[in-house]
Protein backbone atom coordinates (compact mmCIF):
# COMPACT_ATOMS: atom_id res chain seq x y z
CA UNK A 1 0.00 0.00 0.00
CA UNK A 2 1.24 3.31 -0.67
CA UNK A 3 1.41 6.19 1.49
CA UNK A 4 -0.96 8.11 0.04
CA UNK A 5 -3.20 5.13 0.17
CA UNK A 6 -2.12 4.75 3.84
CA UNK A 7 -3.17 8.09 4.47
CA UNK A 8 -6.73 7.57 2.79
CA UNK A 9 -7.44 4.81 5.14
CA UNK A 10 -6.19 6.58 8.12
CA UNK A 11 -8.19 9.07 8.94
CA UNK A 12 -11.75 8.67 10.12
CA UNK A 13 -15.16 10.19 8.50
CA UNK A 14 -15.07 12.77 10.36
CA UNK A 15 -11.41 13.56 10.07
CA UNK A 16 -11.72 13.94 6.55
CA UNK A 17 -14.59 16.07 6.26
CA UNK A 18 -12.38 18.67 8.76
CA UNK A 19 -9.36 18.30 6.34
CA UNK A 20 -11.88 19.03 3.34
CA UNK A 21 -13.19 22.13 5.15
CA UNK A 22 -9.95 23.39 5.45
CA UNK A 23 -8.73 22.83 2.48
CA UNK A 24 -11.40 24.47 0.66
CA UNK A 25 -11.25 27.48 3.39
CA UNK A 26 -7.73 28.15 2.08
CA UNK A 27 -8.46 27.31 -1.40
CA UNK A 28 -11.42 30.07 -1.24
CA UNK A 29 -9.62 32.66 0.71
CA UNK A 30 -6.77 32.55 -1.42
CA UNK A 31 -8.76 32.01 -5.02
CA UNK A 32 -11.98 32.76 -4.38
CA UNK A 33 -15.23 30.89 -5.36
CA UNK A 34 -15.13 30.03 -9.12
CA UNK A 35 -11.39 30.14 -9.33
CA UNK A 36 -11.32 26.98 -7.35
CA UNK A 37 -12.10 23.50 -8.11
CA UNK A 38 -13.07 20.40 -6.97
CA UNK A 39 -10.17 19.38 -8.75
CA UNK A 40 -7.56 21.33 -6.74
CA UNK A 41 -9.77 20.40 -3.28
CA UNK A 42 -9.06 16.62 -3.97
CA UNK A 43 -5.44 17.16 -5.20
CA UNK A 44 -4.27 19.56 -2.60
CA UNK A 45 -6.70 16.69 -0.07
CA UNK A 46 -4.75 14.44 -1.21
CA UNK A 47 -8.19 12.51 -2.23
CA UNK A 48 -10.30 11.70 -5.35
CA UNK A 49 -13.04 14.37 -6.56
CA UNK A 50 -15.53 11.02 -5.38
CA UNK A 51 -14.73 11.79 -1.95
CA UNK A 52 -15.25 16.06 -2.11
CA UNK A 53 -18.77 14.84 -3.49
CA UNK A 54 -19.38 12.11 -0.84
CA UNK A 55 -18.95 14.60 2.17
CA UNK A 56 -20.39 17.85 0.37
CA UNK A 57 -22.30 16.36 -2.76
CA UNK A 58 -19.72 19.48 -4.77
CA UNK A 59 -18.22 22.58 -4.17
CA UNK A 60 -20.57 24.45 -3.02
CA UNK A 61 -21.86 22.26 -0.51
CA UNK A 62 -18.59 23.17 1.08
CA UNK A 63 -18.26 26.26 0.42
CA UNK A 64 -21.72 26.87 2.34
CA UNK A 65 -19.93 24.91 5.19
CA UNK A 66 -17.16 27.13 5.01
CA UNK A 67 -19.19 30.17 4.68
CA UNK A 68 -21.64 29.22 7.88
CA UNK A 69 -18.76 28.63 10.31
CA UNK A 70 -17.28 31.94 9.38
CA UNK A 71 -20.64 33.50 10.02
CA UNK A 72 -20.80 31.95 12.92
CA UNK A 73 -17.94 32.28 14.34
CA UNK A 74 -17.62 36.41 14.28
CA UNK A 75 -21.10 36.93 14.91
CA UNK A 76 -20.46 35.27 18.25
CA UNK A 77 -17.74 37.77 18.73
CA UNK A 78 -19.34 40.64 17.76
CA UNK A 79 -22.91 39.53 19.61
CA UNK A 80 -20.13 39.30 22.92
CA UNK A 81 -19.04 42.16 22.70
CA UNK A 82 -22.10 44.29 22.19
CA UNK A 83 -23.33 42.12 25.56
CA UNK A 84 -22.35 45.22 28.21
CA UNK A 85 -21.13 48.31 28.39
CA UNK A 86 -21.31 51.93 28.08
CA UNK A 87 -22.20 52.85 24.38
CA UNK A 88 -18.93 54.66 24.01
CA UNK A 89 -17.19 51.42 25.05
CA UNK A 90 -19.43 49.25 23.08
CA UNK A 91 -19.05 50.90 19.67
CA UNK A 92 -15.06 50.19 20.95
CA UNK A 93 -15.67 46.43 21.67
CA UNK A 94 -17.73 45.93 18.73
CA UNK A 95 -14.88 47.63 16.87
CA UNK A 96 -12.27 45.59 18.15
CA UNK A 97 -14.09 42.37 17.83
CA UNK A 98 -14.29 42.78 14.18
CA UNK A 99 -10.90 43.74 13.24
CA UNK A 100 -9.49 40.67 15.47
CA UNK A 101 -11.33 38.38 13.94
CA UNK A 102 -9.60 39.68 10.65
CA UNK A 103 -6.25 39.66 12.08
CA UNK A 104 -6.51 36.19 13.38
CA UNK A 105 -9.13 34.67 10.91
CA UNK A 106 -7.63 36.56 7.89
CA UNK A 107 -8.93 33.51 4.82
CA UNK A 108 -12.36 33.67 6.65
CA UNK A 109 -12.87 37.61 6.49
CA UNK A 110 -11.56 37.50 2.83
CA UNK A 111 -14.35 34.59 2.04
CA UNK A 112 -17.15 36.41 3.77
CA UNK A 113 -16.39 40.19 2.65
CA UNK A 114 -15.98 38.62 -1.39
CA UNK A 115 -17.65 35.30 -2.18
CA UNK A 116 -20.17 34.69 0.32
CA UNK A 117 -23.04 36.33 -1.94
CA UNK A 118 -22.63 32.77 -4.00
CA UNK A 119 -24.54 30.81 -0.61
CA UNK A 120 -27.89 32.99 -1.22
CA UNK A 121 -28.79 36.07 1.01
CA UNK A 122 -29.07 34.16 4.14
CA UNK A 123 -25.24 33.52 3.27
CA UNK A 124 -24.02 36.81 2.50
CA UNK A 125 -21.64 39.22 4.71
CA UNK A 126 -24.58 41.51 4.28
CA UNK A 127 -27.08 39.51 6.33
CA UNK A 128 -24.60 39.14 8.88
CA UNK A 129 -24.07 42.83 8.99
CA UNK A 130 -27.82 43.65 9.47
CA UNK A 131 -27.82 40.67 12.08
CA UNK A 132 -25.18 43.24 14.21
CA UNK A 133 -26.96 46.13 12.67
CA UNK A 134 -30.14 45.17 14.77
CA UNK A 135 -28.36 44.63 18.22
CA UNK A 136 -26.72 47.77 17.90
CA UNK A 137 -30.17 49.58 17.12
CA UNK A 138 -31.37 48.27 20.30
CA UNK A 139 -28.43 49.88 21.99
CA UNK A 140 -28.72 53.47 20.38
CA UNK A 141 -32.28 53.97 20.82
CA UNK A 142 -31.81 53.57 24.34
CA UNK A 143 -29.14 56.28 24.17
CA UNK A 144 -31.22 58.14 21.86
CA UNK A 145 -34.12 57.81 24.62
CA UNK A 146 -31.96 59.32 27.78
CA UNK A 147 -30.99 62.37 25.27
CA UNK A 148 -34.56 63.22 24.94
CA UNK A 149 -34.19 62.16 20.84
CA UNK A 150 -36.43 60.36 18.85
CA UNK A 151 -35.38 57.09 18.21
CA UNK A 152 -37.62 56.26 14.91
CA UNK A 153 -34.70 56.85 13.24
CA UNK A 154 -32.23 54.37 15.38
CA UNK A 155 -32.44 51.96 12.84
CA UNK A 156 -30.99 54.16 10.22
CA UNK A 157 -27.79 55.26 12.07
CA UNK A 158 -27.39 51.41 13.63
CA UNK A 159 -26.55 50.90 9.52
CA UNK A 160 -24.66 53.74 9.57
CA UNK A 161 -22.37 52.54 12.54
CA UNK A 162 -22.01 48.90 11.06
CA UNK A 163 -21.16 49.92 8.08
CA UNK A 164 -18.73 52.48 9.19
CA UNK A 165 -16.74 49.61 10.87
CA UNK A 166 -17.24 47.42 7.98
CA UNK A 167 -15.80 49.69 5.33
CA UNK A 168 -12.74 50.15 8.06
CA UNK A 169 -12.29 46.46 8.39
CA UNK A 170 -11.64 46.58 4.46
CA UNK A 171 -9.36 48.98 4.42
CA UNK A 172 -7.41 47.58 7.21
CA UNK A 173 -7.46 43.94 5.53
CA UNK A 174 -4.54 44.93 3.67
CA UNK A 175 -3.31 47.99 4.79
CA UNK A 176 -2.86 46.33 8.74
CA UNK A 177 -1.63 49.61 10.36
CA UNK A 178 -1.99 51.30 12.65
CA UNK A 179 -2.60 48.44 15.35
CA UNK A 180 -6.15 47.05 16.00
CA UNK A 181 -6.95 48.89 19.40
CA UNK A 182 -5.44 52.39 17.72
CA UNK A 183 -7.85 51.88 14.26
CA UNK A 184 -10.77 51.07 17.34
CA UNK A 185 -10.08 54.10 18.87
CA UNK A 186 -10.12 56.36 16.06
CA UNK A 187 -13.26 54.69 14.88
CA UNK A 188 -15.33 55.42 17.94
CA UNK A 189 -13.99 58.50 18.36
CA UNK A 190 -15.55 59.95 15.11
CA UNK A 191 -18.11 57.68 16.08
CA UNK A 192 -18.90 59.29 19.27
CA UNK A 193 -17.94 62.54 19.05
CA UNK A 194 -20.31 63.12 16.55
CA UNK A 195 -23.05 61.19 18.72
CA UNK A 196 -22.33 63.31 21.37
CA UNK A 197 -23.42 66.22 19.79
CA UNK A 198 -25.87 64.77 17.87
CA UNK A 199 -29.15 67.63 16.56
CA UNK A 200 -32.35 66.34 17.65
CA UNK A 201 -33.62 66.89 13.55
CA UNK A 202 -31.04 67.86 11.16
CA UNK A 203 -32.14 69.36 8.20
CA UNK A 204 -30.47 69.51 5.08
CA UNK A 205 -28.11 72.45 4.29
CA UNK A 206 -29.42 74.81 1.56
CA UNK A 207 -26.68 75.48 -0.62
CA UNK A 208 -29.57 78.14 -2.11
CA UNK A 209 -29.59 80.39 0.58
CA UNK A 210 -27.51 83.48 1.16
Amino acid sequence: MSERERARVRMTGRERREQLVQVGRSLFAEKGFDATSIEEIAARANVSKPVVYEHFGGKEGLYAVVVDREMSDLLERLTQALSSGHPRELAEQAALALLTYIEEETDGFRILSRDSSMTGSSGAFSSLLNDIGNQAEHVLAREFGQRGISTKHAPMYAQMLVGMVALTGLWWLEERKPKREEVAAHLVNLAWNGLAHLEAKPRPINRGED
